[in-house]
């Protein structure tokens, strides 16, 4: 039973297996440089001979001044062989084998004036670089992929987005940095929230867009199709990361005055409702209900996370169960969700997240 419940995880994780395109990792990557200097970084859900992550750091390795690369890939990969089919020692690999790819240095090898993926071939073919079988099936959660992941400085990779939980766990127990893509309603998962809440985990520079992914041939829908190779658009895309950025130090310049007209007050719990994360008051210290792209911009030093107001969460926080005359006019009512009432009508706002300012007066 629990051998084949570990199957149908698998075969899950290689279903929804979307391969960020380069430019995506350009977008979000270049704002790290300095950090990645001397660092050990680790793909650990990426197959070394079609993933663009290997190929921005094999082809960045001595811009970001890296010390070691190390990519793992999974046996049975859907797309093996497509990407590279150019260099004779990726499209040798067997698909059904998983592999590992350790780079420690990266130069012109071929002498043609320009280092590229070929000069990291022919450094794997000299042994100045390592290829290998590994004894697993490369999953992120054997054993042996869990003794690389102790080894490493930084993970960075886009993880299935199925065992999001699962492998940000896995992060944090063996607290490693990391910078990895998700879907942004990872934010309100119960077991994820916290990490946000405690400033162990925030979001990156590029949030909650629409990503052109690259497909394997198995999914029978796509948006497009170029060079025999389909794509397609995933929304509510975001980078999550725990790693120190500028983004999070900015403030949120607040403009506007509390006046209880702009600013309802919650029926089950002493807080207003904020609908607009750049209408948040500046002259309000209470606690505020505000949509959960506040995330994107906040700045621990300048706000403080309650909690979120939602389901199980909210009722947790103490959020007052609502008068059952209530329901008669929104069905979509149920303890644990705030609202607040417009000309006696209940209005449940979508997903709030409660917060304070820590800072009692702006600049």
């Amino acid at each position: 039973m629990g051998s084949n419940a570990n199957l149908h995880k698998a075969n899950k994780a290689k279903k929804d297996e979307f391969y960020t395109q380069r430019a995506d990792i350009d977008n979000e990557l270049k704002h790290y440089k300095d950090f990645f200097r001397d660092k050990v970084v680790f793909c650990n859900c990426d197959d070394p001979y079609e993933s663009e992550f290997f190929k921005y750091f094999a082809l960045n390795f001595n811009h970001f001044g890296l010390k070691k690369l190390i990519c793992t890939s999974y046996s049975g990969s859907p797309i093996v062989g497509q990407e590279f089919s150019d260099l004779p020692l990726f499209k040798s690999l067997s698909p059904k084998k998983a592999y590992k790819v350790e780079i420690t240095e990266v130069y012109d090898e071929n002498g043609d004036g320009a280092t590229d993926l070929s000069d990291v071939e022919l450094l794997i073919k000299n042994m100045k670089n390592k290829m290998e079988l590994l004894k697993d099936d490369g999953d992120f959660r054997s054993q042996e992929c869990v003794e690389l992941l102790k080894e490493v400085d930084v993970v960075v990779t886009n993880p299935p987005f199925s065992l999001f939980r699962e492998y940000i766990a896995q992060l944090v127990e063996y607290n490693k940095k990391f910078l990895i893509i998700g879907n942004n309603n990872a934010i309100t998962y119960r077991d994820f929230f916290p990490l946000l809440k405690n400033n162990k985990v925030w979001l990156g520079y590029n949030v909650n867009k629409t990503i052109e992914f690259r497909l394997s041939d198995s999914y029978e829908r796509w948006d497009r199709e170029e060079d025999g190779k389909k794509y397609g658009k995933v929304p509510a895309i975001s980078w999550f990361t725990n790693i120190d950025i500028e983004k999070r130090h900015e403030k949120i310049i607040l403009y506007k005055k509390y006046t209880p007209n702009d600013y309802p007050t919650y029926e089950n719990y002493d807080a207003i409702e904020v609908s607009k994360v750049a209408e948040i008051p500046y002259d309000y210290d209470g606690t505020m209900g505000v949509p959960i792209t506040f995330l994107d911009r906040y700045n621990p030093e300048q706000f403080e996370i309650i909690g979120m107001a939602h389901g199980d969460a909210g009722v947790a926080l103490g959020l007052r169960p609502y008068d059952r005359k209530f329901k008669k006019l929104n069905k979509g009512m149920r303890d644990g969700d705030l609202f607040y009432l417009k000309d006696g009508f209940p209005i449940l706002p979508y997903r709030r997240i409660l917060i304070k300012r820590k800072d009692n007066h702006e600049d």
